[in-house]
């Protein structure tokens, strides 16, 4: 028995299909069936056809087989063929499963079991992926009450085949009149959306999304979809506009975010052949040329797909937001309200959420688009907005227009917003959120969804830029301030706080333009503040901060800040106290809002000592370069009053280091260098290497220093590096030093695999010094095979190596950069190419930044002479893109084999 007529697709001649299965083996001819159809809809869909008459079509047919199937076994009046979840909606994706419930009037399987058993394992011979029970109508209703999942799916359904006054009796008794009524099904609901929105870290924003499940993806629409539904009593959603519930304009959107999501996840299913739902990096690279999107001079392919995909599901989001929570005001509530006070004519709290005193509110007065984000900055008792007034600016932010961001009363207002002492980042999220900041702020519209394609920028600019806002205000907090205390106390002597708040919100704003984003942002900043009524002098700082928010992170990182001459050229374009301030807040709040493992103790103490030297050098009034023999004097005299509290008289100290390096004296504490002094005359005629591992950090600790006296071999570098990298310790600066002797003053600071010190952990350090006193007393046995595999995401960026060589004539060496992927051993294998070319390293500089690395290297040659060969230096360069490359590449094509045998 089955449905006297059902939808036969024009593609499929079924009178063929019937007459081939009585004269060929039935497998082989569904087979053939489900092959061509198959290939007929990926066709279409490569095509460009609308995905949603795609996968539409796709269900129908797969009804057609199957009642098709279930017809060639026995059956009676009393059980029937239904499809249940997203195959009962009416969609199937390419690889998705055709959930299956075969029900029955009674608990009685035996009677049946036969031919079930032998309709899946049809089924399964066709190789048709699906889901399926078998339950009888009571088993059904008890199954449902107790499980909500259960409930959802059986919202769902579709007769494929058998008797249809089953599932109707299913249909009425798990119905909201029996079981999960529609407030405590739409309460369940919610729980469970605040679950799995935990469980992908509460954000849209995810590097690799998954597009079902994650914030804003698909999952977030069924939700709104089946709470409504289960409320109206009603199977279709473009009954709901009908029902009030769904205005014509979100009805639209909805359509719209769903036809774009369902497009990436049909071609996901596509370039996988499974039923993948995450976007992973390879794949994201893979649906942008499938979809058209092609690189520019300013932006990759990629990331213009990825910034349509964070658009479509912050809207949808945001539409889950609005339409849950005005089921339950409106509706399950029914805008009863316990407290009211009137804030003016345009606006009323209503149970400690801010709403509009009429519907027309915006219509009359469009300022008050500004002004209601202005109120709850300035009204901490403001929980939120009434979903009512959400949709009412949804419908009227197309106001926003040049005359109104013209007008100086919206201007005001802005500002207003800006100087808020009140929750001002939750209030520029909410603006985000519902498009009025993008309105307002042109320039902020362009980067809202836009991701940078790699591991370092983890957010989307715009999201970015306001977690910098967030980490800027969220200062004056307790916990916070004890964290960053020298951020946190300049942020309270700001006069006007307002200017670090506008400098956060432009300081990226020009990215993806093409061309530097710093100088392009200074003169949208200017504009800005211009507009604003700002004076000259702060539209100046403005810009200037702007121009130079990467400075202070870049010196810090990648230079050497104990070097006197950096910090006098760093202070002479600082200026001033005031930009050192401004420029550290901003680069503080910069650097924590990029990526929560960017910041580490370590990174926090280079740039602490990057301000407090360039403070002093500014307090000093300095405008001549610093003298290097005062520092040093001052260091080693220092050092030898504290070994003087020791007993040991200057002569012996001074025996130790004669003619060290001065580097050594600039770049140590003095307190430092009088311990590992005194190690080394404590350990004279002990024949081997001085080694001494110990935490650095004034009160937390922030890496873990190893001092290594030994032997000045050329190739110290390379067996220290090689023997800490098989011990999984990241070095993350390198200090090598030498004296006339012969003897090395090697200082190396490192982190474990957390960007965590490791000198509190016993067996650790008791490991490490015997793994480096046995590297370094047999020197010829290093070791650079790489035990650690390269996680799944560093190998799908294929970033080629770069390295340059630039001369440093003061430091009488050259300095070498290099930007290449980041990979286990990658340190240890750069130490090797430095030997084969006879090159010793005096200083390293070691920064990882996402997928990549940025190294620097001070070399000389072997005679710490510079390297003055020039086709020795192209050499080099050429040797280390070459290899690192090659390397990579092995390294790819390995991944990709293991995944085609994964999934073969």
């Amino acid at each position: 028995m089955h449905p006297k007529t059902y939808l036969v697709p024009i593609f499929f001649d079924e009178k063929r299909f019937v007459a081939d299965i009585e004269n060929r083996d039935p497998i082989d001819v569904f087979r053939g069936a489900l092959g061509f159809a198959n290939n007929h809809f990926n066709k279409r869909f490569n095509e460009g056809e609308n995905v949603h008459q795609l996968v539409n079509e796709r269900a129908h047919f797969a009804d057609l087989i199957l009642r098709h199937a279930w017809n060639r076994f026995e059956w009676d009046a009393d059980i029937s063929l239904i499809a249940v979840g997203g195959y009962g909606r009416g969609e199937l994706h390419p690889h998705s499963d055709i959930d299956l419930l075969i029900l029955m009037r009674r608990d009685k399987p035996d009677r049946y079991r036969q031919s079930i058993e032998q309709f899946l394992t049809f089924l399964w011979d066709i190789q048709l992926k699906i889901g399926h029970s078998t339950r009888s109508v009571s088993q059904c209703v008890d199954e449902a009450r107790g499980d909500i999942t259960v409930a959802t799916n059986l919202m769902e359904t579709r007769l494929l085949a058998g008797s249809s006054e089953l599932l109707e009796k299913l249909k009425a008794k798990t119905g909201p009149k029996k079981i999960w009524a529609s407030e405590t099904f739409y309460q369940g609901k919610i729980a469970e959306q605040r679950a799995r929105h935990r469980k992908h870290g509460d954000t849209e924003y995810n590097l690799e999304p998954n597009i079902k499940e994650a914030p804003g993806g698909l999952r977030d629409i069924q939700v709104f979809n089946w709470t409504a539904k289960r409320h109206f009593q009603v199977h279709r959603r473009s009954l709901l506009i009908a029902e009030g519930f769904l205005s014509e304009e979100e009805y639209v959107t909805v359509r719209r975010d769903e036809e774009f999501l369902w497009k990436v996840r049909y071609g996901l299913h596509l370039i996988t052949d499974r039923p993948e739902e995450r976007l992973l990096f390879d794949y994201q690279r893979k649906l942008a040329v499938m979809f058209g999107y092609k690189d520019s001079p300013e932006r990759l392919g990629v990331e213009k797909f990825m910034q349509r995909y964070y658009q479509v599901v912050m809207s949808i989001r945001e539409l889950n937001e609005v339409l849950l929570e005005y089921l339950d005001e409106a509706i399950y509530r029914k805008n009863k309200v316990k407290v009211v006070t009137p804030i003016n004519a345009r606006f009323v709290i209503r149970d400690n959420d801010l709403g509009t005193t009429d519907a027309s509110v915006f219509i009359h007065n469009p300022s008050a688009l500004l002004e209601l984000f202005a109120i709850m900055g300035e009204n901490d008792s403001i929980e939120g907005i009434r979903a009512s007034t959400i949709r009412q600016i949804r419908l009227h932010r197309g106001l926003i227009n040049d005359k109104f961001r013209a007008d100086p009363e919206n201007r005001a207002l802005f500002m207003r917003i800006l100087k808020a002492p009140y929750k001002l980042s939750n209030q520029l999220q909410r603006m985000n959120r519902y498009g009025i900041l993008g309105g307002y702020l042109p320039e902020f519209g362009k980067i809202v969804g836009q991701m940078q394609h790699d591991l370092f920028h983890i957010y989307p600019v715009d999201v970015h830029t306001l977690e910098v806002v967030r980490n800027v205000r969220r200062l004056t907090l307790p916990d916070v301030a004890a964290k960053f205390p020298v951020a946190a106390h300049i942020y309270k002597n700001f006069r006007r706080r307002e200017l670090i708040v506008i400098a956060a919100l432009y300081h990226d704003i020009a990215k993806g333009r093409g061309g530097d984003h710093s100088t392009l942002g200074k003169v949208d900043i200017a504009n800005f503040a211009e507009r604003h009524g700002l004076q000259p002098q702060e539209v100046d700082l403005l810009k200037w901060l702007v121009e130079n928010h990467l400075l202070m992170s870049t010196i810090s990182q990648r230079e050497d800040t104990s070097d006197p001459d950096v910090i006098h050229k760093f202070a002479t374009h600082v200026g001033d106290q005031m930009h050192l301030d401004y420029l550290y807040v901003l680069t503080v709040a910069d650097i924590n809002a990029t990526n929560p493992r960017l910041w580490t103790e370590w990174k926090g103490s280079l740039m602490h000592n990057l301000y407090f030297e360039t403070k002093r050098a500014l307090q000093l009034g300095t405008v001549a370069p610093f003298s290097r023999a005062a520092w040093v004097r001052e260091a080693k005299d220092s050092a030898l009053r504290a070994l003087g509290a020791d007993n040991i008289v200057s002569a012996e100290a001074i025996s130790v280091w004669r003619d060290v390096d001065e580097d050594f004296f600039l770049r140590e504490s003095a307190e430092d260098v009088a311990e590992f002094t005194k190690a080394i005359l404590a350990n004279q005629g002990a024949g081997k290497a001085v080694i001494l591992i110990s935490d650095v950090g004034e009160e937390i600790p922030v890496a873990t220093q190893i001092f290594v006296h030994s032997k000045d071999r050329q190739n110290n570098f390379s067996i220290i590096a090689s023997a800490l990298d098989r011990l999984n310790l990241n070095i993350h600066d390198a200090r090598l030093n030498s004296n006339s002797e012969g003897s090395a003053f090697d200082v190396f600071y490192v982190l474990d695999e957390q960007d965590q010190p490791i000198g509190k952990d016993s067996l650790r350090c008791e490991k490490i010094l015997q793994t480096l006193h046995q590297a370094i007393a047999n020197p010829t046995e290093i070791n650079i095979d790489v035990q650690q595999r390269t996680p799944r995401q560093l190998k799908n960026f294929a970033l080629k190596t770069a390295a340059n060589l630039r001369h440093d004539v003061e430091a009488n060496c050259v300095i070498l950069e290099i930007i290449t992927p980041d990979r286990p051993g990658l340190l240890a294998h750069l130490t090797q190419i430095f030997v084969r070319f006879e090159l010793r390293v005096l200083h390293a500089k070691i920064s990882t930044l996402g997928e990549r690395v940025e190294d620097i290297f001070y070399l000389t040659d072997k005679n710490l002479e510079p390297l003055t060969d020039s086709d020795v230096s192209a050499a080099l360069i050429e040797t280390i893109r070459r290899e690192l490359d090659q390397r990579n590449k092995e390294e790819g094509q390995e991944y990709k084999l293991r995944n085609m045998k994964k999934w073969n």
